[in-house]
């Protein structure tokens, strides 16, 4: 019995030192994987690698990721999005993050934390070639460095032209107010002269003057109203003319037979005329009865010379009312006239404002238009054409056009398409060409390119200047690029127009392919155009 005890104890005792050596492996196989990954070692400036981490782990664990630049020296271009796969029980993610850098040189992407339930686990880290980009100084040609271009400074304007139009902004204004008020005065309607005379003779009754003993105020307002209705009814001058002269213009007209006035009528207005000039220059005063004496005769005078001036006929009405209409439409004009050079000063103002600004040029465009610029602003359209296939974006789709070729390069090729835009005299000229070649002919780009200058002549170019170099598409095509100017004649005037052109040549896919692009020197949007044109072209098989 004690000896089967004992067995029974080794047994036991065997079996909880296993457990206890296999506890440890077994925890760990409930552990979470965490593995790393670049999918290159060396790369170009500039060219991006992918960084993958893996992690495997329970359903239920929490796992989060490195975020933000925390792989310095190479700079996070982008963080992907976390992929979920299940295996079994457990979750498997990868994780993806999108670097670069600009510098060549060897650099280490240090080690990255991933934390998985409040436990921290550390990637490898990995080494990274990144190179320069050589560049082939037999198939791209090399330039000497231009010399330094003094640049003219922008247009401006001096100082003292804002001080003037400031001012001219104020004189302006004052104007307008000036006229505003003038215009309010006249707005008030006159009666006809008898019923003004009388109104005013009762306001002149009205007033304090006499009481207050304002003798020569008085007499001046007592004058003005017997003047200013003889102006309106027998003498125009009679409000500045002196007493005698207004005196013997009377007579002069009773004496005549054309105004039957009393003598006395005239006697009383000559005695009022002369105490008034005495009140007035010469401080004499006279009393108040003597005042409205004065004041009473003026009335009888006014009635006297109502009754023996003949009212105006229907003739003289309707020549004073075309007088009064033509009275307010000048008004009118004057009007619109100050309305229009408001507007045009203001038009001024802002205009250079923006050409102080903005510069010459953004006006003329903003005002007047510009047709490329219109153009490059536009919604662009990329179109795919012919065979061998061209595919380009243009800021027009350009219409297949039917031209009869009898040169040189038709005669090595089995046919060919044309499509165009525009017009060779216009702002902007677009041509696409393609065709198969033709295996019988011989069949030489460089040859293809010569034949520029005389397609050219023959659209009627002159003083061409040619430039050629190497030129590769977006897809690494190799072709040969023509550019240069030339004039061509103004159908209108006749003078020269300056052009400039750039023509991309290919020998691709069993075909040729010619796309040019002809717009006014000078004109940076049409040039921003033909690079954009450039910049796009696609070769297809």
């Amino acid at each position: 019995m004690k000896e089967k005890s004992l067995i029974t104890k080794f047994k036991f005792g065997a079996a909880s030192l296993l457990l206890f050596l296999l506890f440890p492996f077994l925890s760990f196989a409930q552990q979470a994987k965490v593995n790393a990954g670049i999918d290159s070692t060396s790369i170009k400036i500039g060219e991006q690698i992918i960084f993958s981490i893996e992690v495997e782990t329970d359903s239920t664990n929490l796992v989060v990721f490195p975020e933000g630049q925390t792989f310095k020296p190479m700079e996070m271009v982008e963080s992907l999005g976390a992929d979920t796969t299940t295996v079994e029980d457990r979750f498997k993610l990868l994780k993806k993050y999108s670097l670069t850098q600009f510098d060549s040189g060897a650099y280490t992407i240090p080690q990255q934390k991933v934390i998985i339930q409040n436990r921290e686990y550390l990637t490898d880290s990995f080494r990274l070639e990144v190179a320069n980009v050589k560049v082939d100084t037999t198939r791209q040609k090399m330039y000497p460095i231009k010399p330094a271009v003094d640049v003219p400074k922008g247009f401006e304007f001096p100082k003292w032209i804002w001080w003037l139009l400031a001012a001219l902004v104020l004189l302006g204004v004052a104007f307008y107010f000036f006229r505003r008020k003038k215009k309010k005065q006249e707005e008030v309607p006159e009666l006809p002269p008898y019923e003004q005379a009388m109104l005013e003779l009762k306001q002149l009754d009205d007033s304090s003057l006499l009481p207050d003993r304002e003798i020569k105020e008085y007499y001046s307002q007592l004058t003005f109203s017997v003047r200013k209705y003889l102006d309106r009814k027998i003498y125009d001058r009679a409000l500045e003319s002196t007493t005698s002269e207004l005196i013997a213009y009377l007579e002069l007209r009773k004496k005549a037979g054309e105004l039957s006035l009393k003598d006395t009528s005239i006697g009383n207005l000559q005695q009022l005329l002369k105490r008034a000039d005495l009140a007035k220059f010469a401080n004499s005063r006279p009393d108040v009865i003597t005042a409205k004496s004065d004041r009473t005769k003026v009335e009888h005078f006014i009635k006297d010379v109502r009754q023996v001036v003949p009212e105006p006929t229907e003739e003289e009405l309707m020549q004073d009312e075309n007088y009064r209409k033509e009275k307010l439409q000048r008004k009118r004009r004057n009007k619109i006239i100050a309305i229009l050079g408001g507007v045009i000063v203001a038009a001024l103002v802002v205009i250079t404002v923006l050409i102080n600004t903005k510069g010459f040029d953004f006006v003329k465009d903003s005002v007047l238009g510009n047709e490329t610029k219109e153009l490059l602003e536009g919604d662009w359209i990329r179109s795919e054409y012919g065979t061998p296939q061209v595919s380009i974006i243009t800021p027009e789709v350009l219409v297949r056009k039917t031209v009869d070729r009898n040169d040189e390069l038709q005669e090595m090729l089995l046919g060919s398409e044309t499509f165009d835009a525009g017009t060779l005299e216009g702002n902007l000229y677009t041509l696409l060409i393609t065709g198969p070649v033709n295996p019988q002919g011989d069949f030489d780009l460089q040859k293809a390119v010569d034949g520029i200058y005389t397609s050219l002549e023959a659209r009627g170019a002159r003083n061409i200047i040619i430039k050629q170099e190497d030129f590769s598409t977006i897809n690494n095509t190799e072709g040969i690029k023509v550019f240069g100017t030339f004039n061509l004649e103004n159908p209108v005037t006749g003078g020269p127009i300056k052009k400039e052109y750039a023509i991309l040549n290919f020998g691709a896919n069993g075909g040729f392919q010619q796309i040019m692009v002809v717009f006014n020197e000078g004109d940076e949007y049409a040039e921003e155009i033909s690079q954009r044109i450039e910049n796009s072209v696609q070769l297809k098989n």
